[in-house]
């Protein structure tokens, strides 16, 4: 599978390349467009290994109920995937490791790759995020999006990210939830809140913006319908 990303960073959109009888795994509604020999099988979690308890686990992290599967039939074809927010994309090449993804950033990955449910613990609950986290293990190509800038911080030691920026992170690292400044009164005041304090070797996939917060100040200006 070969990914290749057009018109970045602010509107990137990917184009996959499948070899016959290759297998593209994308969230549910991110098909732009594709090429006709593309067959489209949709299930609950991998093909084959389907559920609904699985489907009830995505969605609890923030996932569609359905994945879909792209499969090119006879000959080569392609698919073009896109985001719902405007952003960047990263492709990432996982050998035999596990990467750590807040749901709405996952977009595909090869066939190859297991798509799990993984619990971040109480923590997650304190920090305003989503109590479960897509972990996404197996060796083989996954593509994440952000909204906005997708840029990594590689940490040795610790490293303070706001909750609301973070895309994804190695399975090496751990974090706890801290306040940003040195007292929680000038945290809060300061509009920063809760941060993540990672710590150990690894990377964090931070993005740009924040979706929590531009759908707070969006939401105020809407129209009631």
């Amino acid at each position: 599978m070969d990914i290749q990303l057009l018109h970045r960073p602010g509107n990137t959109a990917a184009k996959v390349s499948l070899n016959p009888a290759e297998v593209c795994t994308a969230e549910s509604g991110a098909m732009i467009a594709m090429s006709n020999n593309i067959n489209i099988t949709t299930t609950t979690h991998k093909q084959g290994k389907g559920s609904i308890l699985k489907a009830v686990k995505r969605m609890v992290a923030g996932e569609s109920l359905f994945i879909n599967h792209f499969e090119a039939q006879n000959t080569a074809g392609e698919v073009w995937l896109g985001t719902a927010l405007a952003g960047d994309m990263e492709v990432m090449q996982l050998d035999n490791e596990t990467l750590i993804v807040q749901g709405s950033s996952f977009l595909a990955c090869e066939h190859s790759i297991e798509i799990n449910l993984g619990w971040q613990g109480f923590k997650s609950i304190f920090s305003g995020e989503r109590v479960f986290w897509l972990h996404l293990k197996g060796s083989g190509k996954v593509l994440i999006s952000s909204f906005g800038a997708i840029y990594p911080i590689h940490v040795d030691g610790e490293y303070i990210v706001d909750t609301g920026h973070i895309v994804a992170f190695n399975e090496t690292l751990d974090f706890t939830i801290t306040k940003a400044g040195k007292s929680w009164l000038h945290s809060f005041l300061g509009g920063e809140g809760l941060v993540c304090k990672f710590h150990g070797k690894g990377t964090v996939w931070c993005q740009s913006h924040n979706p929590s917060s531009f759908g707070s100040m969006l939401g105020g200006n809407l129209r009631p319908r």
